[in-house]
């Protein structure tokens, strides 16, 4: 793709067909490509060119902003934020440029933080967040965002390893807060996002509003740091993931064109929780890359009948949540709203079931395109529209990284060979993936093995280049020599009636080794069914339906499983609780 000047990366999308183009195939709608006419000419044309200096609100957000200015670009807003008591705000580009000038005024101004001092920023899905996230891109201060559900001993360890200067949350966390500052010396300013006042903390409301709006955002190089992740994980503390201004500002380019297909006429609701690295990914950069409007309804817990009446009530044509979500929605009746404006559906952050899949094409006439990614990337590997969907298979790889199935030496295995996803490294590393476990140089170098670096998951290439999720490569179970993955047996199991969720873990045995284990949350109308019944059921059913060495032996009903902050489930809880381990 070529360059001109240094935004073109962001602005120039190929508009080959009409917005919104479908066709009404038997009750399935099928969106034509926005950006690209197949998976082969995203390979073709996909060429990022990385300048020395690079800031995503000056570089993409200010861009927007001056087309709007010029009527060059199209009426929808690039905020628009809802929530259950029917309030509203919009902004526009120059809007949410205006706003969060203020606010960086405040970070150097009031605060006095300097470029690359470190924000904690804990809020829930409210406006400030991303005034916020826009004010931090222009002062140069690296974010550091938490989700609303950490515990005191969270903050604490979050602060201490961190060594933030300024913490920016609301009144539910402040008391925790209040509960820690002590025990962290470098934290030097509390700023409190509510209309009340607090002893010893400075209000959000009263320094924005008397903050001039007249600020120059500061030069960053592309590799300078950006913002760090606490990453969520199944195993050992939370680390530090440090990206760079180009490594997301830049990289997610292929999130926002290809994946989610945006363009500036787009509305994207994308629900992930605000300590997640899936909220920077498609509530801030891959949108605002593609000048797309982000839709955000905030929710004090996730409802399902809420979500369904949003899709049907507002212009959402594009919609991204996780497959947990999708599991739960497809549990209501959907027949009563109506998805005309929804033309694309995506999810990641764990597999999703084709049973699920299926559920929701039947209801809204809309596939579920998956996305496969970390903390650490971007888009490693998806389906895109156009490509055929293979249920099961989360896709090929995204044309940002070369990813192969490799063993624990690095060399890349034959198609149809299990082994570790990776990406290579060598002899030039992505720009898009993460720069470092920040402070842990042990945990870096331990994500690199060859010429790769190695995802932590477990798959299979086929003959087609389509990449086949097994799960962690400390979730797959050992049974009297059969390796069995435990996306497999889900699978099977969420395709019974009676189960609304499940997780599959290894259990000892004294014949065997281990066993196969299932942790089922049982549907509302089979809670009250006889349960020594319904597990040899659940067992035979998965028999039936994949490899009998694969069905659990073990079957244990529980009312919700494990899951870590951003909705995965923790099989590593589970799967210490069988062992005896603390």
């Amino acid at each position: 793709m070529r360059a001109i000047g240094k935004v073109s990366f962001q602005l120039k999308a190929l508009s080959i067909f009409p917005s919104n183009f479908k066709c009404q195939i038997r009750g399935h709608r099928v969106s034509r490509p926005q950006n690209f006419t197949d998976y082969e000419s995203i390979k073709q044309q996909y060429s990022l060119q990385i300048p020395e200096y690079f800031n995503f609100a000056e570089d993409v957000l200010d861009v927007w902003a001056e087309k709007e200015k010029k009527g060059e670009k199209a009426s929808n807003p690039a905020f628009w934020w809802v929530n259950d008591r029917k309030q509203e705000v919009r902004w526009s580009f120059e809007e949410l440029g205006f706003h969060s000038r203020r606010l960086a005024n405040v970070l150097s101004g009031a605060c006095g933080l300097n470029q690359q001092d470190r924000v904690f920023l804990v809020l829930p899905r409210v406006p400030e967040w991303w005034l916020v996230n826009v004010a931090c891109l222009r002062t140069g201060t690296v974010l550091l965002p938490g989700t609303s559900q950490l515990t005191a001993r969270d903050i604490l360890h979050r602060l201490q390893t961190s060594g933030a200067r300024c913490v920016i949350t609301d009144e539910s966390l402040a008391p925790l807060l209040d509960a820690v500052a002590s025990q962290c010396s470098s934290l030097q300013h509390k700023i409190l996002v509510s209309p009340t006042k607090r002893e010893g903390w400075k209000n959000f409301g009263d320094l924005v509003r008397n903050a001039s709006s007249d600020h120059e955002c500061v030069k960053t190089r592309s590799d300078d740091p950006m913002t760090i992740f606490f990453t969520s994980g199944t195993t050992g503390s939370p680390k530090m993931t440090q990206h760079s201004h180009s490594s997301y500002g830049i990289g997610l380019t292929v999130n926002g064109r290809y994946w989610l297909d945006l363009t500036e006429r787009d509305v994207l609701w994308n629900t992930s929780d605000t300590g997640w690295a899936k909220s920077a990914w498609s509530s801030v950069y891959a949108p605002w890359i593609q000048g797309a409007c982000v839709f955000i309804h905030h929710m004090p817990r996730f409802d399902s009948h809420t979500v369904l009446e949003t899709l049907s009530s507002y212009p959402i044509s594009t919609f991204c949540t996780a497959p947990t979500a999708y599991r739960m929605l497809v549990q209501e009746d959907m027949s009563s709203y109506n998805f005309s404006n929804l033309q694309h559906c995506l999810c990641a952050g764990e597999p999703i079931n084709p049973e699920v899949m299926g559920k929701w094409r039947n209801a809204t006439g809309l596939d579920i395109y998956e996305g496969y990614g970390q903390t650490e990337t971007v888009l490693i590997a998806g389906t895109f529209k156009g490509m055929k969907i293979k249920a099961g298979a989360f896709g090929k790889a995204s044309p940002e990284y070369d990813v192969q199935v490799v063993d624990e030496a690095g060399n890349v295995l034959p198609r149809g060979v299990e082994g570790n996803l990776g990406i290579r490294v060598k002899p030039h590393k992505p720009f898009s993936l993460f720069t470092e476990y920040t402070g842990d140089p042990d945990r870096t170098a331990e994500c690199y093995v060859g010429d790769f670096y190695l995802t932590g998951d477990r798959g299979v290439m086929d003959e087609d280049d389509y990449l086949w999720f097994v799960g962690r490569a400390d979730d797959v179970i050992l049974s009297a020599g059969y390796r069995i993955g435990p996306f497999e047996v889900e699978n099977a199991l969420i395709e019974h009636q009676a189960v609304a969720e499940s997780a599959v873990v290894s259990s000892p045995d004294p014949i065997r080794g281990e066993v196969v284990k299932a942790f089922v949350v049982l549907t509302a109308e089979y809670k009250s069914q006889d349960q020594d019944q319904l597990k040899k059921e659940l067992q035979t059913y998965v028999k039936k339906v994949t490899a009998p060495y694969k069905y659990p032996r073990k079957i244990e009903f529980v009312e919700q499983l494990p899951k870590t902050v951003s909705g995965k489930i923790r099989r590593v809880e589970l799967r210490n609780k069988e062992w005896g381990r603390s």
